[in-house]
């Protein structure tokens, strides 16, 4: 079987659990070094990854990191900014603290990392920068007024870095994932499902299996001229 990742070091940010995991797992699988970058400690093992404590919004932390793979690697072939959290409120009632946190994380913590990481990227004869964002980040959603501003935050960085990194062979996307089954949506009132399912056309949730073979094919050189886009992975949501 082809390998579509052989020879190639990647680093994924939140790699421990959900949609993370699943890239993680995709990528080793397809022959890459993988680097699961998290703070929770994972609950599965295999022998092309590494775990790391990693913390996407201290910037010394994230310097050790680029460190080490500059020492055993000299390399970065692969980026994705995972990480992320939600903390929802409709506006009246969001705390100060909740807007902070989640910019923190899911925006500051995407630019921590690749300013973090380029000078290893660009070391890289094909590198790809996979930023994590959502459907909401392009369509809005009530009560995600901190979580939709970081994912338009995020879609704007990787069309940004297409410009910018793209003639050091530097490729940059974002990933929008629609309506996933995850643990966060696991718990959602069965009111809110049905609405969602039925402004998808696909009439289902997809799984986070989808995301992250979408995260393959941006990692891997069958997008070798695929720069500065988002993909939605959303069954067709709100067409």
């Amino acid at each position: 079987m082809v390998k579509l990742l052989q020879g190639k070091i990647a680093l994924v940010t939140g790699g421990s659990r959900g949609i993370g995991k699943d890239i993680v797992l995709k990528f080793a699988e397809n022959g890459a070094r993988v680097i699961s970058g998290d703070l929770v400690d994972p609950d599965y093992t295999h022998e092309n990854v590494s775990f790391i404590k990693l913390n996407v919004t201290d910037r010394e932390n994230i310097k050790e990191v680029a460190a080490k793979i500059k020492e055993k690697y000299g390399k970065l072939d692969i980026l994705v900014n995972n990480a992320g959290i939600t903390r929802d409120a409709i506006l009246q009632k969001m705390k100060e603290e909740d807007w902070d946190l989640v910019v923190d994380i899911n925006l500051k913590g995407t630019y921590n990392m690749t300013q973090g990481l380029i000078s290893l990227l660009t070391k890289s004869e094909s590198a790809s920068i996979i930023n994590m964002a959502s459907v909401v980040g392009m369509d809005g959603n009530l009560g995600q007024t901190n979580y939709a501003a970081t994912k338009g935050g995020v879609i704007a960085m990787a069309k940004t870095w297409a410009k910018e990194f793209g003639r050091k062979k530097v490729r940059s996307n974002a990933i929008a994932p629609g309506f996933i089954k995850t643990s966060m949506t696991h718990v959602l009132p069965e009111k809110v499902v049905e609405t969602v399912l039925g402004n998808t056309p696909l009439r289902s949730m997809g799984e986070s299996e989808d995301v992250a073979n979408t995260a393959l094919f941006l990692a891997s050189d069958m997008s070798k001229f695929i720069t500065g886009q988002v993909i939605r992975v959303d069954g067709g949501l709100n067409l």
